[in-house]
């Protein structure tokens, strides 16, 4: 299980000496993946343990506090799919006036070296960092240089379909509803986690009881249903079909997503489970009365059911 470790102060020996993946890693897509395979290399060379270096809040967050929403996962999503990768530790560093105020020097020095003693740090071609973005993988090359430890870079991957990995080509096919790609794109489907919240309770009145669960930092997929798996606290994985956004003929002041779990008749409020997105099946509609929308949602139930089979 990978640790995540949300401070730099004062650690103990046995969360330091890591060989270092850096960066947001929001989404960990197969481009962050390519980063994080590079760091895994270094750790096997050097026998060392394998890390990642993250914020949280997402730097954007920080500096950009009116945009709009999104995260793409949770910081609990992120250990979990650093785990198959071999990451040991998530430093989840806290991204605040203090970190937004270091130089590119000072982060090399006093969190990556003083803090963390990393031994290697691998970065993407990209990479910038400290104040005022001042910092470059050449720059970090040369502090490591002086503080004691590699850096190696990695080179853009390019997928063979032409697919752009990055985290914002990852949202612009949520936007547009297009789940494969940007399951393609991260190497797994696009998944929300959340608890369980209490609704109003209108869908047990067809026979379609819902879990709901609110959008919170994620970003807003293109609003409407969607064919789903949703994995329990206890590991099951259940096929269902989900609704989300604002429910025009209900209307909600804040996005939703309502999932109908097949064949199930649990309680689940207060527990927490996350619903892949696996296919967009339709927008949001308006419906003459809740037996129209029943003779839809079976519909949409059908269709789920068929894809995910």
């Amino acid at each position: 299980m990978t640790a995540i470790v949300t401070d730099w102060r004062a650690l103990p020996d046995g969360l330091k000496g890591a060989a270092v993946a850096i960066g947001a890693f929001d989404g960990v897509h197969r481009g962050h993946q390519a980063v994080i395979a590079d760091a895994r290399e270094a750790a096997q060379r050097l026998g060392a343990p394998l890390a990642v270096v993250s914020f949280d809040p997402h730097p954007r967050r920080w500096f950009q506090p009116d945009a709009a929403r999104f995260r793409l996962m949770t910081p609990a999503q992120m250990a979990r799919a650093m785990e198959p990768l071999g990451v040991d530790i998530l430093y989840l560093l806290p991204f605040d006036a203090g970190m937004a105020a270091m130089s590119d020097e000072a982060f090399a020095r006093e969190i990556l070296s003083g803090g963390l003693g990393i031994l290697h740090a691998a970065v993407g071609f990209d990479f910038t960092y400290g104040k005022g973005r001042s910092g470059s993988p050449e720059g970090l090359r040369r502090h490591g240089e002086t503080l004691g430890f590699t850096v190696s870079v990695t080179d853009r991957v390019d997928d063979p379909g032409g697919l752009k990995l990055s985290s914002s080509a990852v949202r612009e096919a949520l936007h547009a509803g297009d789940m494969a790609r940007a399951a393609a794109i991260l190497g797994r489907p696009f998944a929300i986690e959340g608890q369980v919240v209490h609704g109003d309770k209108r869908g047990r009145t067809i026979g379609v009881p819902t879990a709901n669960i609110g959008m919170g930092d994620y970003m807003r997929p293109a609003y409407g249903v969607y064919a789903t798996r949703t994995r329990l606290p206890d590991g099951r994985m259940l096929d269902g079909v989900a609704s989300l956004g604002v429910r025009p003929m209900y209307q909600l002041a804040e996005p939703l997503l309502e999932v109908w779990l097949f064949d199930f008749d649990e309680d689940l409020y207060g527990q927490t489970i996350e619903t892949e997105l696996i296919a967009f099946l339709r927008g949001e509609m308006v419906f003459d009365g809740l037996d129209a929308l029943k003779v839809q949602i079976d519909a949409d139930a059908a269709a789920a059911r068929a894809i995910l089979s």
